[in-house]
């Protein structure tokens, strides 16, 4: 190696080829201007490196494809296709159900609210001294005397459906 880091041959014509090169490179022009470079000619001229005999062979085996390979490559290519094509699908249709609960859930909560406004409505709408007033007055409704009410317990919901006679109290 020598001290700019080039390869010095024995060879006087290609050390006198990259000195010519070296020296090239290390010109500085003062202009405001870009040169035009022949890059074509500087690539024809520059000395071409032999291949070995293996990197040859390897060469011509990559130029030759036989059927049977091609046909297992289209294979693939079909297979790989068909499978991110179904993978398309998938994320479309789960992107259409993530909107379509989106849509149902606003909805939900707008028959929700609307629900508990007509409820405040109606609850306020009711004035429940006049209800008793009513019931006592008009419809003579009493309030129930102490053998009249019955206590039973209920495993279940605290709604209650008599669907029979409550059955009187046995002492």
């Amino acid at each position: 190696m020598a001290a700019n880091g080039h390869r010095l041959h024995t060879n006087k014509r290609q050390t006198t080829y990259h000195r010519a090169e070296t020296e090239r490179r290390n010109i500085y022009m003062y202009d405001n201007t870009a040169r035009e470079l022949d890059v074509r000619r500087a690539m024809e001229e520059a000395p071409r490196k032999k291949l070995s005999h293996a990197a040859r062979k390897n060469r011509e085996k990559a130029h030759h494809m036989n059927f049977g390979y091609v046909l297992f490559l289209t294979a693939a290519l079909g297979l790989t296709g068909f499978v991110l094509i179904g993978y398309i699908r998938l994320q479309s249709g789960i992107t259409a159900s993530v909107k379509q609960i989106s849509r149902l859930e606003s909805q939900l909560n707008n028959l929700k609210l609307e629900n508990d406004e007509e409820l405040s409505r109606i609850e306020s709408a009711v004035d429940l001294e006049e209800v008793k007033r009513i019931a006592i007055e008009e419809l003579g409704m009493t309030y129930a005397e102490e053998g009249q009410i019955i206590e039973y317990s209920s495993e279940g919901s605290d709604y209650v459906r008599q669907v029979a006679e409550v059955p009187k109290r046995v002492k």
